[in-house]
């Protein structure tokens, strides 16, 4: 039998399916996951939490009738596109912290998070903004989110297992570029860019998962999954169309592969070396995911079944 993944880059557009995965996932005993998906009990990291509390901070800062920080509007793309980067940065951190074990225990932890943000925005090399905001500004946002990020604070503490031997890390996120873009997608943008800028750590211990649907697909099941008054739900969040269009009109997965040093890898270069990360899609152009969101009485065998075995091919050949 083939040991257990460490490291599962789940990478997908947005609806496309992977939080229904990892939900069915979880779902499974132990054993099960091990012999059929070689996986371990998972340890989840996804940078979509960090999306939404940016746009919590700007929705506060514009009450303040201050300029918005991170997006030009509620429904529109980040106004640096960098910040692609910051995100990267902020999973590489959540990683690190996860192998070392470490607990923060800040005096407000919505201070603390906008600290995070800012050093990680200098990683991407792109301009700290939280810091430069006005004390009085600054003070009142942090009153504001401070439960939010009190909240995410406690859930990246509880998401530390005693022991991490035997267990599997799946890291989850989505890329793209503006519809009708040329291939290779140009930095910030794309899996090419992203993958770059994941930590050595994360890289030479990664294999990539990815959820293959089109587009069109993509922006279909957005819409059908969106719940106006659940914006912060992994399951239920909505992607605004502009974003769609402009963040994952199109992505560079298939380029990638195409282009790889290694046949069934993505080549990546990074920190002066090249990291050929396997990679292998779980097919869902035709939708064998949405059902997970519904309650598990009301899941079909026949689904249950397709869900199952395509995951198992892709994740066996991963293994392999």
């Amino acid at each position: 039998m083939a040991e257990i993944l460490d490291c599962v880059l789940l990478l997908a557009l947005p609806a496309s399916g992977k939080s229904e995965i990892r939900r069915y996932m979880a779902r499974l005993p132990e054993d099960e996951c091990r012999r059929d998906f070689h996986m371990g009990p998972t340890i989840q990291l996804d940078d979509f939490p960090y999306v939404h509390i940016m746009r919590r901070i700007d929705e506060e800062v514009e009450k303040m009738g201050e300029e918005r920080v991170f997006f030009q509007s509620g429904d529109k793309p980040f106004k640096e596109p960098k910040d692609w980067g910051t995100l990267v940065e902020m999973v590489n951190e959540d990683y690190e912290d996860l192998l070392a074990g470490k607990m923060y225990e800040p005096k407000s932890a919505a201070m603390n998070l906008f600290h995070r943000l800012d050093e990680a925005a200098k990683k991407a090399m792109t301009t700290p903004r939280l810091s430069a905001l006005d004390t009085d500004t600054l003070a009142k946002l942090a009153d504001k989110l401070e439960a939010e990020a009190r909240e995410m604070l406690e859930e990246k503490h509880k998401n530390h297992p005693e022991e991490l031997q035997g267990k599997t890390i799946v890291i989850e996120f989505a890329r793209g570029g503006p519809d009708g873009s040329a291939m290779p997608l140009p930095a910030p943008y794309g899996y090419g860019y992203s993958l770059a800028q994941l930590s050595t750590s994360i890289l030479k211990k990664s294999v990539i998962l990815y959820i293959w649907v089109t587009p069109e697909e993509s922006r279909r099941k957005n819409v059908a999954r969106t719940d106006p008054d659940d914006p912060g739900s992994i399951l239920h969040h909505g992607v605004p169309l502009d974003v769609m269009m402009n963040d994952y009109g199109c992505d560079d997965m298939n380029w990638l592969e195409q282009n790889a040093r290694v046949p069934g890898t993505v080549t990546i270069e990074a920190y002066g070396k090249i990291y050929n990360i396997p990679v292998a899609r779980f097919d869902n152009r035709v939708d064998k995911t949405s059902f997970i969101r519904n309650d598990p009485s009301q899941w079909k065998p026949e689904e249950v079944k397709a869900i199952h075995e395509g995951l198992k091919e892709a994740l066996t050949k991963l293994a392999k």
